[in-house]
């Protein structure tokens, strides 16, 4: 079955959208990627999207046409990477994420709430494809945190026969998903979000440059800075950080707010600005590996980067050295395309709600029980 995946994560950048053919084998699957693309955000809609998620106030009428704005780029995304081959069965699109409130393990009788802009009716409608989306709500409704989803597919597509694996996104915000070997006995897959990925780092560049760079390509201006080891054991303390899974954050969170406590904090140690941002690329690092250190049975074999992060050499030897008695590589080296891998996943994710196939993982998102995920919109008969 061919499915188009779409997918844009907490750093806004644009829509990552995969065309994929899926041979479903019973037990297995086997995923084909066609196609790969990203399809950036107009500075417009990157602005106002960013709005949104930093709280600001808007009428509902300005909420709707944000809405419809983005659910018609989800739709140009999907027939740009389906153009040149056959129609596309299916399309499963995440959305946009423009708020996310997990449910607090205070207030355990409060459900958590979870809101993805760019509306799967539009999308079937413009594309005359079916369409699947508003995957968390159902998760979120059985009590669940909503997030991470990824982990059943990581495990479907990415489980080793003898090597334990941590599959690590690095996106705005980092989510890990624990794959015993398959040969294992009775160990469990586990999953949560680590923290921020590259979200903090990417704020502090645009801040840096003026609004010129909006990264740091590879690390490399990083690379050039002197950790402040004080400064990130310090930002660990943050509660976020030990808190037990299953758990999940966001931009609510770790945002630009949270940079500017982080840079009040560093004030005395006089920091340049490449080792303020080798710091706060330390913190990525270190709280990826604290919370391994801390949540899981065992540390992996390897560590399987995907997620932008995963191209920024200097933040993977950092977790190399952080973690050094496992391997660290990208999902690439283990054949699922780094970039692309979050895409691929909710076209899966469609895939397996077209099916009629659960696609959550309760001991992931503390759903009370495996539930159906995603709405679907169908086109015109």
């Amino acid at each position: 079955m061919r499915i188009i995946g779409l997918m844009s994560g907490t750093s806004v950048d644009g829509i990552d959208a995969a065309l994929v053919e899926i041979e479903d084998h019973h037990t297995s699957l086997t995923i084909h990627l066609l196609q790969a693309q990203t399809y950036p955000y107009s500075e417009s809609l990157r602005s106002q999207i960013l709005d949104v998620c930093s709280g600001k106030p808007l009428s509902m009428e300005s909420f709707a046409t944000l809405d419809d704005a983005i659910a018609q780029e989800f739709a140009k995304a999907a027939l740009a990477i389906n153009h040149g081959h056959p129609k596309a069965q299916l399309i499963g699109s995440h959305g946009q994420t423009v708020f996310h409130r997990p449910r607090s393990p205070q207030a355990i009788e409060t459900l958590g709430y979870s809101l993805q802009l760019g509306r799967g009716a539009l999308i079937a409608h413009i594309t005359q494809i079916k369409t699947i989306s508003n995957f968390r709500a159902a998760d979120i409704a059985a009590q669940g945190q909503g997030a991470p989803l990824v982990p059943p597919i990581d495990a479907a597509l990415l489980t080793h026969l003898s090597h334990s694996r941590a599959i690590q996104n690095i996106g705005g915000i980092g989510n890990v998903t624990y794959l015993p070997a398959r040969n294992a006995i009775q160990t469990p897959i586990l999953g949560w979000d680590t923290g921020p990925g590259n979200m903090l780092l990417d704020l502090a560049i645009t801040q840096f440059t003026n609004g010129k760079q909006t990264y740091d390509a590879d690390g490399a201006w990083a690379a050039t800075g002197e950790i402040c080891n004080e400064l990130v054991t310090h930002w660990l303390t943050q509660p976020f950080f030990s808190q037990a899974p299953p758990k999940s954050t966001g931009r609510e969170q770790f945002s630009a707010a949270y940079l500017e406590s982080c840079c009040q904090d560093a004030k005395p140690f006089s920091l340049m600005p490449a080792d303020f941002l080798a710091t706060l690329t330390e913190l990525t690092a270190r709280s990826i590996a604290q919370s391994y250190q801390q949540f899981l049975p065992e540390l992996p074999d390897e560590v399987l980067l995907c997620g932008g992060g995963s191209r920024n050499s200097y933040l993977k030897s950092r977790i190399q050295a952080n973690l050094p008695t496992a391997q660290v590589l990208t999902t690439d080296e283990a054949g699922i395309n780094a970039d692309a891998k979050e895409a691929i996943a909710f076209a899966v994710l469609a895939y397996w709600r077209h099916c009629g196939q659960c696609g959550n993982l309760p001991a992931v998102t503390g759903a009370t029980q495996s539930v159906l995920l995603g709405e679907i919109h169908p086109t015109a008969v």
